[in-house]
């Protein structure tokens, strides 16, 4: 049998290692983490090529890490149930094992290693800092034949290739990316198992038990129901029949997406590429398809999808203080800090913030919003964040908290989408100065009346009234079957 595959192209690809011994056959380890998809997945198609070229087997391995970076059981029970229909996909379709581990990646990845006589090991690219502190680890902690390569599989065009320097804004990477597509926006090759088998089947995960186990550590942030989780149901959002968003959505997207009225005009895809449970690229692929039907819909889709998502990984590749005031530009910094000290009318804690007790009723719907339905419109959240930064004591708390309550409550938290836009609205990442005035300085401003002037404030906050008490109502309900059964049992 032939390898039937073809390598992946090589700007996608980062060798962070090359081994010593290049006639090395052991086999090949997939590290999946922010990419947990078998379809129109790079990473795996990388990992599949090249376990066939050594003629070695192929197994996937995924490191389970407790509440990362504030992680709840919302974000952990989604993935979590994302990864069960992946394995069993895996086991249905490729035959290729599934390994689970707990524990820290820096111990446990480098022991299967060992314990797999692995001399390949293939990972997901992520930019966040953590993420590369482990895999700078991993690097000197495993043997000197194992090679490792890193496969931006997540970004349509690699973030390396799109750029070899930290962007100012959108406007300076655009056109490198649009230059660039024609090239890497393709389609993906069809995925075959490996030649040769893993001589075990894999570990035997008891899913229920860990997801139980794991919802219930987390049990703060409940789960929702309103996303279900998984690859399939990632592509019925993006393109089914009935309410797909190509299909019934896209055609309002670019009139009334930043309406928080509207928020059926929004793809509701976050939650899935924000897993990598589907690709961006693939994304990009289907909306081509309709752009004679709604080309400008398609185009500020594809800006949204590929530059800006884009733009937030360049941000925080390139940027090791993306989550921190020492990672804006020089004139913010002054700014901020020449108006810290100024007069504040409202200084809410943390704790009043988290709870939505401010004196501004839109800005506690918008709070209330993020913590019960786990997603806030994104124009919201950029009068959010800048609220915050006016009721805080200084930029420095603003920036922490705003990070802490959308790491915390958001379904797609703990992603440089998030960071950055945190960043763009308190600290004028990718922004430009603006007229200067108490507290923001030249930060660009956002008011109550502002919002007045765009959408109907007070039909959002009955809107959110009627989500909110929906979500109560399913919780308090959920609660009393729970123990219902208990008493049966």
């Amino acid at each position: 049998m032939s390898c039937s595959i073809p390598p992946v192209q090589p700007g996608r690809i980062r060798i962070l290692k090359q081994g010593s011994d290049r006639n090395s056959v052991g086999p090949v380890v997939y590290w999946m983490f922010r990419d947990q998809r078998l379809r129109d997945n790079w990473a795996l198609i990388h990992a599949i090529h090249q376990a066939n070229l050594l003629q070695a087997p192929l197994a996937i391995a995924f490191n389970l890490f407790h509440q990362f970076k504030g992680a709840q059981a919302r974000h952990l029970g989604f993935m979590l149930r994302g990864l069960r229909k992946l394995h069993s996909d895996l086991r249905s379709t490729l035959d290729i094992p599934f390994f689970l581990f707990q524990g820290e990646a820096v111990d446990t990845i480098p022991d299967f290693l060992k314990e797999s006589r692995a001399s390949l090991l293939v990972t997901d690219f992520s930019p966040l800092r953590e993420v590369r502190q482990w895999k700078e680890e991993i690097c000197k902690r495993v043997t000197e034949s194992v090679s490792i390569h890193e496969v931006d599989a997540h970004n349509v065009v690699p973030i390396w290739v799109a750029s070899d320097k930290l962007e100012y804004a959108a406007r300076t990477l655009r056109g490198k990316i649009n230059k660039k597509l024609p090239e890497y926006l393709i389609d993906f090759p069809e995925l075959t198992s490996p030649i040769k088998k893993w001589d075990s089947s894999g570990n035997s995960i008891e899913w229920e038990d860990l997801i139980v186990s794991i919802v219930r550590q987390g049990a703060e942030v409940p789960e929702l129901e309103w996303c279900e989780p998984g690859e399939k149901a990632a592509l019925e959002v993006l393109m089914g029949d009935n309410s797909g968003f190509l299909k019934a959505r896209l055609k309002n997207y670019s009139s009334d997406r930043n309406n928080p009225l509207k928020p059926k005009a929004l793809s509701g895809l976050s939650p899935y590429l924000h897993f990598g449970q589907l690709s961006a690229q693939r994304c990009a692929l289907e909306a081509e398809k309709v752009r004679k039907l709604y080309t400008k819909a398609v185009d500020v889709f594809l800006e949204e999808l590929i530059v800006r998502r884009e733009l937030a990984d360049n941000f925080c590749f390139y940027q090791p203080h993306y989550d921190s005031l020492e990672g804006a530009w020089e004139w913010a910094r002054k700014t901020l800090m020449d108006h810290a000290s100024d007069k504040r009318e409202h200084t809410y804690s943390r704790e009043q913030l988290e709870k939505a007790q401010t004196a501004d009723p839109l800005w506690n719907a918008s709070q209330l919003e993020m913590v019960h339905y786990g997603k806030m419109h994104g124009f919201m959240r950029m009068y959010w964040a800048k609220k915050i930064l006016e009721w805080s004591s200084g930029p420095e708390e603003a920036l922490a908290t705003s990070i802490y309550l959308n790491d915390k409550y958001q379904i797609d938290g703990r992603d440089p989408n998030g960071y950055v836009g945190c960043m763009w609205s308190i600290c004028g990442v990718h922004d430009q100065g603006w007229r200067e005035r108490p507290i923001f300085g030249k930060i660009r401003y956002m008011n109550f009346a502002g919002c007045k002037r765009k959408f109907d404030v007070e039909g959002y906050i009955a809107y959110i009234k009627r989500i909110v008490g929906e979500c109560k109502k399913r919780k308090a309900e959920a609660l009393l079957n729970s123990k219902a059964k208990q008493l049966h049992t």
